[in-house]
Formats: C-alpha cells, structure tokens, sequence
C-alpha cells in the first residue's frame, strides 16, 4: 500500500505490512514502498494493520493496531495497559519470555557486528547469549517512577511522550510496590507532586517519594533504605540509584569478580562507581595488601560509597568526573583490574583511551546499552584490545533493556 500523493506515510495514516527483523528500541523493521518502518507491538514475520505515529526524514514509527497473521512467539500481554497508546514502559509484553531473551540477544549481536566491527563468526565463538535472572517476568521491578498528571493522578507514560497514563496496577512492580496505596485506584491524589518515587529494597524497607518542585519529600517509609548483596548489607537513601531487579547486584559482582579474577596485592579501579558495590568486591579479593579506588561524580554516591565502605580502608573513594580524574592524573596508572560501569551514554573514547594507557591486564565493562557498549568495543580493539568474554543477562524483563558485562583483555584476537 503507497502512502498519499507525491509522498510518503503521514502520522496517523493505517498501512498493512509485513514485519522484518528485530530493531534496537523495542521495535520491528518493515518497508513500505522501500521506506523504513520500525513498528513497536510487533514479532518478526507477522502480517499487521500498522497506525503510523512519527514522521521522520527517512524512517517513520508505527504501533501495529491490528494483527493479521500471528507469530508462534505471540502472546497476550498480561498487562491491559500494554498496547498501542497506553503504558509505554513495557515494549515486549506481546512476547512469550523466552523469545524475549531471542530478541535481545538478536539486538545485542546486530549492534556488536553494525557498530562494534565483529563478524558474525566472532559472536558465534563468543558463545553471545542473554540470560534470565531467577523469578519471573512479573513482580520485579524494587524501584518505580510513577508521573502525575494535571489532574493528580499518578501514572506511567505513554512511549517517547510526557502524557501521563492513570493506571490501576503495574504488574512489573515488585509486589510490595503494588501493594502502595499510591495509585488512583487506592484512593491517592497528587495534587502537588510532579512524580511519586517507591522502593521496595531487598533489605525490606518500603518508602515512598513526592517529588514537589523538584525537591523530594519522604511520604512514608524510612528515609534510607537497606540492600543486600555482595555478602554486604547497605544503607542508602532511598532516592540513590541500586538496580532494581532484586537478582541483579549479585548476579554483576558474581560477574565481574569470575571474570577480572582479582589477586592479593592487585591494585583495582571502580570506575563510575555509585554507592561501591564493585569496589566492595574487588576489595575483598585484593585484600590488605592491595588498593581499589573508587571514581564517583554524584554526590549522593559519593556519600553513599563513603559510608558503606568505611569497614575497607584499602579503598579510596574520588569525587570527580571520571574524565577528569583521568585527564588531571587525580588517578594514575599502573593499575591491575579495571571495572568501566558508564551511564546508558557510554564510557567514551577519551576515557577508554585513558584506562588502556593505564596499562591494566582486565576491564570488565558493565554496560546497560549495547550500542553504546559496541562504540566503545571499537576504540578498545582500534587500540590493540580484544573482547574475550561477552555475558548478557535479561535484568529487564518485558522490556527492550539489556545488561551486558565485558571481559576486556590486551592483544588481539587470536585468527
């Protein structure tokens, strides 16, 4: 079906096509007419009524409204507010969970072959895979946002928009979340508030957030919250980043810790290390007789990684931008064991140069993107670097997030 008159699809119109391969982002590839459609609601392979909902020079953005042929790998969404124009938290509801991990392990390898420069036969011996975590797709997610809409009501968003969904229910929430008297159905109205913020940690504590002209304000629960992981117990507020599938912290730390190996006496960074739980790990092995610095930006961090570590004094905690710890020698090198944990956006190449000049035998990168992730793997190997282990574990479930830890070794790879 062509789109309208001397041009192409337009926002809203209804086109029926055939879907292609899994995308990056929770979406599908279609052509119309050889103009690229990225279809979200979609499983490769289905016939569908996609509604166009973004015009962009080059590619549009489509739900698919009406499924004409189904894929085996369809199911209903357990959700009711996960479908075209509701909730866009969830991009894979519509998928059984193990095509879930097929999916996700499909992105991943796209991106470190398009962007990364690996060959497929590379990722075959890489053994590239992602894996669940313990406890199902349901009832997961310790820490959730809710937005407030004009009326007070709080809610979720509708996908790539501001417009608040009132919801009843986010089955995702780890069940002490959904069992918050915080949204509409429960009675609650947010009249000033612009977000509601709930933790449900794995120490037991429950505390929930407003957030009123960008200040947060303690609603109920204790003020700093207990985690567990690592063999450790920690205390951060409860505004402070921690991953928020239950399962994740340890299955990281387990990880990183099989794949640097550290040693006694080996000298160890955490770099854009929160609140220290790699730091804690690396420590443990390196002992007395070792050294781990720890690189940290936030000040909540920052505090949190000084706090929780004071038992360790073979660590230092740094408050600084790790680019510029690096760049103004506030670290320097030589250095054992590096652990690279970047935001969504990467480590980057002035950084990752900086850690190979360093001269270190392993960097384990923690990354929570995988193109940003396969960016970088490109300046690593331009640099004489070789990718040796790769891991993908799904800490996301029914969404299109993905966690990936790197085992990043000097040399390159064998032929």
């Amino acid at each position: 079906m062509s789109g309208p008159a001397g041009g192409g699809l337009e926002e809203a119109q209804r086109v029926e096509l055939t879907v292609a391969a899994v995308a990056p982002g929770g979406h599908c590839v279609a052509r119309v007419d050889g103009q690229v459609v990225f279809v979200r609601h979609a499983l490769p392979g289905e016939r569908v009524v996609a509604e166009v909902t973004e015009v962009h020079r080059g590619f549009v953005r489509a739900d698919a409204v009406t499924v004409l042929e189904t894929a085996a790998q369809r199911v209903t969404p357990p959700c009711p507010y996960a479908r075209p124009g509701q909730c866009g938290g969830c991009d894979l509801q519509h998928v059984a969970p193990q095509a879930q991990l097929d999916w996700k392990t499909t992105v991943v390898r796209e991106q470190l072959v398009r962007i990364g420069g690996l060959d497929e036969a590379a990722c075959d011996a890489l053994g590239v895979r992602v894996e669940a975590l313990p406890g199902g797709p349901l009832g997961w997610r310790s820490r959730v946002r809710y937005a407030v809409d004009a009326a007070g009501r709080a809610g979720l968003l509708k996908h790539r928009s501001h417009e608040v969904v009132p919801i009843d229910r986010c089955l995702i929430a780890h069940p002490a979340v959904q069992e918050l008297p915080v949204l509409t159905s429960a009675g609650a109205q947010w009249p000033d508030a612009e977000a509601v913020e709930t933790v449900a940690s794995t120490g037991g504590d429950v505390t929930v957030t407003a957030v009123v002209a960008g200040r947060t304000r303690i609603v109920s629960g204790p003020e700093r919250v207990r985690e567990r992981a690592a063999g450790r117990e920690w205390a951060l507020p409860a505004s402070s980043f921690w991953q928020v599938h239950p399962a994740a912290a340890d299955a990281l730390v387990d990880a990183v810790r099989e794949l640097t190996d550290p040693q006694p006496g080996e000298t160890a960074w955490d770099l854009y290390g929160g609140a220290g739980l790699f730091a804690a790990a690396l420590a443990e092995r390196v002992g007395e007789s070792g050294r781990v610095t720890l690189v940290e930006a936030a000040g909540a961090g920052v505090t949190a990684a000084r706090e929780n570590l004071r038992d360790l004094p073979r660590v230092e905690v740094v408050a600084a931008r790790v680019e510029t710890a690096l760049a103004r020698r506030r670290i320097t090198g030589p250095v054992d064991v590096v652990v690279l944990d970047p935001p969504r956006s990467g480590a980057g190449a002035r950084v990752v140069r900086d850690v190979v000049a360093a001269g270190p035998r392993a960097v384990a990168y923690v990354a929570c993107d995988p193109a940003a992730f396969a960016r970088d793997l490109r300046v690593f190997t331009g640099l004489g670097w070789r990718l040796a282990t790769l891991r993908g574990y799904d800490l996301f479930p029914m969404t299109q997030h993905v966690e990936l830890v790197a085992l990043l070794v000097p040399g390159p790879a064998a032929d």
